[in-house]
């Protein structure tokens, strides 16, 4: 490889857990770069030493990314800049995203070096439906506003990955069963470390198992998407279609309801038709 990197903005992946995952693409632009742009300098400081290299490293974080942003832009201009994260794939679950939307509306070289992500390093491991899935991040930590988030996503057809802490994975898997049900999940942990583990079960007998022994390390929650969902009844099909026409004209009502409730539309609308009559 050229030593030599073009200026702009680097996005460099980094290991989860295991130092082996760092991948020779990104060594070589972390033993490179004028300068890293890091959130906690002691953590991206020993994975320098693994590679064996010192390089300028600057925070970058929640706390003073907004200061901090300017300098790094304009010194994208002749220099190339990394951006880390402590663990995985910047821009997940950090405020990575105003750096790259800055460096290119600055008229920057962009590039990503992809590597290990535990969002998506669970999802392999759970044993759950890999074709759609939802990041949700981290849930609220207040018991209210996550009942809220939860019931938001609840609906979506898709699996769900959260990240969680120790301490509060017990009470976050309760209120998951409460608010989506018994279904199916994984809490994955230490994902690449000695101890990985994937513990899978439902719901309700995740919570009662991590209730009142939180374990440690990072923490990804894989939740099974919610099951197809019970058919509509008769009844219920036709009073939501008397409701619709009475705000719609008949094909746009019928196509509605139809949609909503899983319904057969020629059925449907034949009885549309006998109710117009």
């Amino acid at each position: 490889m050229n030593a030599e990197l073009a200026p702009g903005l680097y996005i460099v992946a980094t290991p989860i857990g295991n130092l082996g995952d760092l991948s020779p693409r990104a060594a070589h632009i972390l033993s490179n770069a004028a300068v890293v742009a890091v959130e906690d300098s002691r953590v991206t400081a020993g994975l320098l030493r693994h590679i064996g290299v010192k390089r300028p490293m600057t925070p970058y974080h929640d706390h003073n990314a907004e200061h901090v942003r300017p300098g790094l832009i304009a010194r994208m201009g002749t220099e190339a800049v990394a951006l880390v994260s402590d663990a995985g794939t910047p821009l997940i679950s950090d405020p990575g995203y105003k750096l790259v939307r800055d460096a290119r509306a600055a008229g920057h070289l962009v590039v990503t070096i992809p590597g290990p992500c535990a969002a998506i390093a669970a999802l392999t491991l759970a044993g759950l439906p890999t074709d759609r899935f939802l990041y949700c991040g981290f849930l609220p930590p207040k018991a209210q506003a996550r009942a809220a988030a939860i019931d938001e996503i609840g609906a979506v057809r898709a699996t769900l990955v959260i990240y969680e802490s120790g301490p509060r994975l017990g009470a976050t898997l309760a209120a998951l069963a409460e608010g989506l049900g018994d279904r199916e999940a994984a809490v994955t942990r230490e994902i690449t470390k000695r101890f990985e583990e994937a513990v899978t079960g439902t719901l309700s007998m995740l919570a009662a198992r991590y209730a009142d022994t939180p374990p440690r390390g990072e923490i990804v929650i894989v939740v099974a998407p919610p099951g197809e969902p019970e058919a509509a009844s008769v009844d219920d099909a036709e009073a939501a279609l008397v409701e619709a026409l009475t705000r719609l004209p008949m094909a746009k009502a019928v196509s509605e309801v139809a949609k909503k409730l899983g319904v057969d539309r020629k059925q449907l609308y034949a009885r549309a038709l006998e109710m117009k009559a």
